[in-house]
């Protein structure tokens, strides 16, 4: 999914920046020592060139914040699944996952709008608040009585509410807290802290379900939210309110005008509103039917995604130094990748054929989430990043619960191989029709933006490559 999200807002320069005793040479990555450079600098030096954005305050306080708190994510699924199933069926659990994702596609663009309106720091703190709340408190419910389906349902809704807020507001801040030129880096570390988290957090929910009762791992899932909170709070960057453009209507109808005008943005939310049903549906939902009966069941399936997020951690290391000057085609092309496992899946590959093939795709995924959204941070003015970032999740999710009812009963009526190829057939057509677009295929990595329209002045502003 596109946004699987430039002002600098004055994090502090690394301190090797102004050392004398390295020599930066004109190749990219080079460093020569002088007779004086101690070892240890010349290791700093090489550090930094991977890992420098944490050298700046707010983004180190912001990502231990969101990596624990991902953490947490990674758990709640898993624990919610077997506190649910403990007394319910099949039907329980879908119903509280619809519960959970249904105020996600619905408050989306309103919290777009809200992002874009008020503080992003603010507007996080209070959805993670919220967040925190509701499942400290399911935990806690659990652990005291077992909630009716009802009580899961509606504190699934809140947690869904408190994410849809969250989401746009998160792409809107990354800007905020590192500094331009190592906004890639920075979102390289964000993939490969998703990534890491969703191999530990299950892993701990899993253990924590085996000895005690699931509301332990929901309730601790609720505390990693405090991370969050406090890291945001500890964040220093300055606000400066906008000037409101009218009403809410009209603001959400200015950011579907702005998001309508660049042909690169609307293409690729298009692209994925398809993509996504095509891909996770198929492997999502037919994959661990696949495994159960003829891979070797739950282990086997786990294995397979675990490989794969190993794959998605590969690629974000990647993306910590590389850098493309056409981002959306790497990005796109990159995104071929996401038909490998369908294809496996449709020819009964052996296991370890499956694993590499996630391993590809995860690989892809964390370029193309990477490079997507720089580019969108890079390319869309602040005042309108939120909003047109909750236009993206909204185009690319929305289908996607469709995909999920329907994948079961076409595979019934065509067959589970028939389904799994021609969706990876399907795929690759809609990703080679993307790169025939000219603006996917040509976007630079920093493209000049001349005679912007300012939207809160209503003004063209002069040419400029100041930081934005």
């Amino acid at each position: 999914m596109p946004s699987s999200i430039v002002v600098h807002s004055g994090g502090r320069s690394p301190r090797w920046l102004s050392e004398p005793v390295v020599e930066l040479e004109h190749a990219p990555g080079h460093v020569s020592r002088s007779p004086r450079s101690p070892p240890s600098t010349v290791a700093h030096v090489r550090l930094q060139e991977w890992v420098g954005a944490l050298s700046e305050r707010n983004f180190k306080l912001f990502f231990i914040g969101r990596i624990t708190s991902q953490i947490g994510n990674g758990m709640a699924p898993v624990a919610i699944a077997f506190a649910v199933l403990e007394h319910g069926n099949a039907s329980d659990l879908g119903f509280v996952s619809a519960a959970g994702g249904a105020p996600v596609v619905i408050l989306l663009l309103v919290g777009g709008v809200i992002a874009d309106r008020y503080s992003r720091r603010v507007v996080m703190l209070g959805s993670d608040t919220l967040r925190m709340l509701a499942e400290v408190g399911l935990g806690a419910w659990i652990l005291l009585a077992h909630p009716p389906l009802w009580g899961f349902m509606a504190l699934a809704a809140l947690v869904g509410s408190g994410s849809a807020i969250f989401w746009p507001a998160l792409q809107g801040l990354v800007p905020e807290v590192v500094s331009k030129d190592k906004l890639q880096q920075a979102n390289a570390l964000m993939s490969l802290a998703g990534s890491i988290s969703g191999i530990i957090g299950p892993a701990i929910a899993g253990l924590i379900i085996a000895v005690a009762n699931p509301g332990w791992a929901v309730l601790i899932d609720g505390l990693t939210y405090l991370a969050s909170v406090l890291s945001l709070y500890l964040i220093s960057i300055a606000f400066r309110p906008r000037a409101s453009t009218g009403s809410f209507v009209l603001e959400l109808r200015q950011g579907w005008s702005e998001f309508w005008s660049r042909t690169w943005l609307w293409v690729i939310v298009l692209e994925f509103s398809i993509v996504n049903v095509l891909e996770s549906a198929p492997t999502y939902v037919l994959g661990p039917v696949i495994a159960k009966r003829s891979l070797g069941g739950a282990p086997a399936w786990g294995a397979v995604l675990a490989v794969g997020g190993l794959g998605a951690i590969a690629g974000g290391i990647v993306m910590l130094r590389w850098r493309t000057r056409r981002p959306l085609r790497v990005a796109t092309i990159a995104s071929f990748t996401f038909a490998l496992p369908m294809f496996a899946l449709a020819v009964r590959e052996p296991l370890w054929v499956l694993g590499a093939s996630f391993f590809l795709s995860s690989a892809g995924s964390a370029f193309f989430g990477t490079l997507w959204s720089t580019t969108m941070q890079r390319e869309i003015p602040q005042q309108l990043l939120s909003r047109l970032t909750s236009y993206d999740m909204f185009g690319s999710l929305v289908f996607l619960p469709i995909g999920m009812a329907l994948v079961g009963p076409v595979s019934n009526l065509i067959g589970e191989r028939t389904t799994l190829v021609w969706s990876s057939v399907l795929l690759i057509v809609l990703v080679g029709a993307t790169l025939l677009v000219p603006s996917v295929w040509r976007l630079p990595a920093e493209s000049p933006r001349v005679g912007q329209v300012d939207v809160t002045l209503g003004a063209p502003s002069p040419p400029t490559t100041a930081p934005r």
